[in-house]
């Protein structure tokens, strides 16, 4: 399996956007570039578009002006079966809702995502539940859940497949310090084992990982 290296945007800026001008932004409308084994940390207002960035990156909008490319590659040049392959072995995401399926529990919400992947054992996944304090809730429906638990729930399955880059759109809005934390050193150590990127963003309450590079959308 070959290894996506890097995402580059340039000139990038949602179409709602056009019109205003990339003001003091770090992001749109510049050329910049995501590459492969660094961390990201992407700090913005309400309303700046860090969710609509996550959805350009992993192809689920192309309301955008510029480019985006991977490798080199257009994204709007990708057949499905090309979108279908980078999510399936290159890109990971957690967006800001967990989407969650409520009518299952916790496990099998994970277990989905694993078996079909195979990318991690049961075990792994079984530590990550404990690690982060949802083991005790693992056979309670998705909608049971408290806000908090469905995030660290949706964070254990979004890590259960291959990836070159992760992206975290606002992973950890619902959680207090300590889980934070936990949170943050089971992504950053995954994302070393795989030697990949982590792309997180944040309105607020920022992921507590030590970032390579810090912008400003």
């Amino acid at each position: 399996m070959e290894r996506l290296n890097e995402i580059r945007l340039e000139g990038l800026l949602p179409e709602v956007f056009a019109g205003e001008g990339a003001g003091e932004s770090e992001v749109w409308r510049r050329t910049l570039t995501f590459r492969r084994g660094a961390t990201y940390m992407i700090e913005a207002a309400s309303g700046a578009g860090k969710s609509s960035l996550c959805s350009f990156i992993y192809g689920a909008r192309s309301d955008y002006q510029g480019t985006l490319t991977f490798d080199g590659t257009d994204a709007g040049s990708l057949s499905i079966a090309q979108w279908q392959r980078l999510r399936r072995e290159s890109l990971a995401y957690l967006p800001q809702e967990p989407g969650l399926f409520g009518e299952l529990t916790a496990m099998e919400n994970i277990e989905l995502k694993r078996a079909l992947t195979g990318d991690v054992s049961a075990a792994q996944a079984e530590r990550w539940m404990k690690e982060l304090g949802v083991d005790m809730r693992r056979d309670y429906k998705a909608s049971k859940l408290s806000v908090g638990q469905q995030q660290r729930v949706a964070l254990i399955r979004s890590l259960c497949q291959p990836f070159d880059f992760l992206l975290l759109d606002e992973p950890v809005s619902h959680l207090d310090e300590a889980n934070n934390r936990l949170a943050a050193s089971i992504i950053l150590s995954e994302a070393r084992r795989r030697e990949a990127a982590v792309i997180a963003t944040s309105v607020g309450n920022p992921l507590l990982i030590e970032a390579d590079i810090r912008l400003r959308l």
